[in-house]
């Protein structure tokens, strides 16, 4: 006997149901919580709003698309355990991960399992492991040594310098194209991420009397190191030090523990807040109305990551890991809200980055400073 969850019934004639086509999954990986919190947040805000705009338009390929939460705590130790818990979870793709020292580990994972990684990491270590639409250091870099060398001609530059994977990665390439004209080398000192204070490592540094310090951190070292600088007594004969952090700094968090002063003490290589983007200006109003806050960063570079994926997907009529991929590497001025979005289809990285050197204002928001403006980057 039919049951009604069997058939439909339109006038005499009994119909069968027709059953929903299953979802596609797919998943944001980040640190959800731990010090990177805040970014990891925002950063899934971005892949949740671009889920829900595409779903309310009917989906891909005529299917709801489901997102998943990986928190991978930015902790590479914990890269492969939550890798299988995306595969176990059936997610076809992955939004992420983010910091570079987890992306080493778990990217060649997601590759072998036929899962989509759009990733989020910059080293280029990564390069060819998937697509990715953010800056690599090698696009990063002849930012901040274009800033140094204008400023300061062939400067003795001074490094704190965090040792993971994507902090030293940036620290050697930036440090390596510093040292020219007179041969005067670029002296490091390292950064062990968690003390409560580096007042000893910035007065180590500052010993040396460099023209600049260039900082190669996370924000939660970051924002101590600009404490203790804006504390430390130079000498009369070092009355001024120029301060360069890196892009990893990059976070309202910042500001909120270092305070505005100390921030304002440095400049940043590194990308605005989405309100401050020229093409972002429906997302920031989208982000706003739906999760009553104030978009930052890298949350509006993951509602690319996933839109692309969309039309990649669209494009190849499935969610195949094959396929896919290959339609994401011929991704060619795609009209994102980080601005236009070209693959280069030889290693998976973004053609034409938005890199620029930043200060923050007396307001507390990163800004782009335009008496040192830095152009985006080509591959």
């Amino acid at each position: 006997m039919a049951t009604l969850a069997s058939f439909a019934v339109a006038g005499s004639l009994a119909v069968p149901a027709v059953a929903a086509p299953a979802p596609i999954v797919i998943a944001y990986e980040g640190p959800l919580t731990g010090a990177q919190a805040s970014n990891g947040i925002d950063m899934y805000r971005g892949v949740k709003l671009a889920v829900d705009q595409v779903n309310a338009k009917g989906g891909v390929l005529g299917r709801k698309v489901v997102l998943i939460k990986a928190d991978d705590q930015a902790n590479p130790d914990l890269a492969l355990t939550v890798a299988q818990q995306v595969k176990d979870a059936g997610a076809v793709a992955v939004v992420g991960p983010f910091n570079s020292s987890v992306g080493v580990v778990n990217l060649p994972f997601y590759i072998a399992n036929g899962i989509t990684p759009v990733q989020m990491t910059s080293t280029n270590d990564t390069s060819g492991e998937g697509v990715t639409v953010q800056p690599k250091n090698s696009q990063i870099s002849p930012v901040e040594v274009t800033y140094m060398s204008k400023s300061s001609g062939c400067p003795k530059v001074v490094m704190l310098v965090d040792p993971s994977t994507y902090t030293q990665g940036m620290a050697n390439r930036t440090g390596a194209a510093m040292v020219c004209g007179d041969g005067v080398p670029v002296a490091s000192i390292p950064i062990t991420e968690g003390l409560s204070s580096y007042t000893a490592q910035v007065a180590q540094a500052l010993a040396l009397k460099p023209d600049i310090l260039y900082v190669s951190t996370y924000y939660p070292e970051g924002s101590k190191i600009a404490q203790a600088i804006t504390a430390a007594k130079t000498s009369k004969d070092q009355p001024t030090v120029d301060c360069l952090m890196n892009l990893a700094n990059v976070d309202p968090a910042f500001v909120t523990e270092a305070g505005i002063p100390a921030s304002q003490r440095c400049v940043f290589s590194g990308i605005p807040e989405a309100g401050q983007m020229p093409d972002a200006s429906s997302y920031v109003k989208a982000y706003r109305a739906k999760f009553n806050a104030t978009p930052g960063v890298w949350g509006t570079f993951t509602y690319d990551s996933a839109n692309i994926l969309f039309a990649a997907m669209t494009k190849s009529g499935t969610t195949t890991y094959g396929p896919v991929l290959k339609k994401l590497l011929k991704t060619k001025d795609y009209a994102g809200q980080t601005g236009p979005i070209t693959i280069n289809p030889d290693n998976g990285n973004r053609k034409n980055v938005p890199v620029y050197i930043l200060k923050v204002d007396k307001k507390g928001t990163f800004v782009i400073d335009t008496a040192a403006m830095a152009p985006a980057v080509p591959d």
